[in-house]
C-alpha cells in the first residue's frame, strides 16, 4: 500500500456507510471497507497527479475517504463508482488548495520553518518517480495545459473511457474527445522532440 500506515489507521472506520436505508440497500454499492482497499491506491495516485505535495498527501487522502464514507449512501450508479470517487478526489484537492492559499498568505515563514524542522520522508511514489522513464513522462505531461493533461492522464494512465471522463469533469462528450485528441497529439510531438534532442546529442 502506497501511503503511510498512520493515515490508513486514522481513516479506516467500520465497513458500513452511514445513513443506509432499505432503499439504498438495494443499490449494489460495495461496503466502505471494500472500497477503501480497492481504491486506496487510485485515490493516492489521483491526488498526487492533481498536484498535491508529498507533505499534504496523508491529509488529503484521509479527507477524501472521510467524504467517501459520509456520502457513500448517495451513490446511485455503482457501475460508475470509480468516476464518482475521482470526483470526490478533485473536490477535496480543490478545497485543499483554497485552504493552502490562505495558509500561505498568512504564515509563509512558519510553513518554511515547519518543513525544515519536520522533513517529510519520501513516499514510495516519490521513489518510483526517480526512474528516468517516469520522470520523462511527468516532464512531458507538464508541457500540456491542465485541461488536456487531466483528460490525458485519466484516459492513458487510469484507462477511463471518454464518457466516464466527460461525466467526471462535467464537460460535453465531444469536448472530452477533442481534448484527448489534442493532448495525445501534443504529447507525441513533445516525445518526438525529446527523441530528436537525444539523437542530436549522441
Amino acid at each position: 500500500m502506497t501511503p503511510s500506515d498512520a493515515a490508513a489507521r486514522q481513516i479506516r472506520p467500520d465497513a458500513s456507510a452511514p445513513g443506509a436505508t432499505p432503499e439504498t440497500a438495494a443499490v449494489t454499492v460495495p461496503p466502505f471497507a471494500t472500497i477503501y482497499e480497492q481504491y486506496f491506491d487510485f485515490v493516492w495516485r489521483s491526488a498526487r497527479r492533481l498536484g498535491v505535495t508529498p507533505a499534504a498527501m496523508d491529509d488529503v487522502v484521509q479527507e477524501t475517504f472521510i467524504v467517501i464514507h459520509a456520502k457513500l449512501a448517495t451513490v446511485r450508479q455503482p457501475e460508475s463508482l470509480r468516476s464518482w470517487i475521482y470526483g470526490v478526489v478533485r473536490r477535496t484537492v480543490s478545497d485543499h488548495r483554497r485552504s493552502q492559499r490562505v495558509r500561505d498568505a498568512s504564515g509563509p515563514v512558519l510553513a518554511v520553518q515547519h518543513e525544515l524542522e519536520h522533513p517529510v520522508p519520501p513516499t514510495p511514489l516519490d521513489v518510483t518517480q526517480q526512474n528516468d522513464q517516469v520522470k520523462l513522462l511527468f516532464s512531458l505531461l507538464e508541457g500540456l495545459d491542465p485541461p488536456k493533461r487531466e483528460v490525458f492522464m485519466l484516459a492513458e494512465l487510469e484507462e477511463m473511457t471518454a464518457p466516464e471522463i466527460a461525466a467526471i469533469l462535467e464537460i460535453p462528450l465531444n469536448t472530452a474527445y477533442s481534448r484527448l485528441r489534442a493532448a495525445r497529439q501534443a504529447f507525441e510531438q513533445a516525445l518526438a522532440r525529446h527523441a530528436a534532442r537525444l539523437r542530436g546529442g549522441a
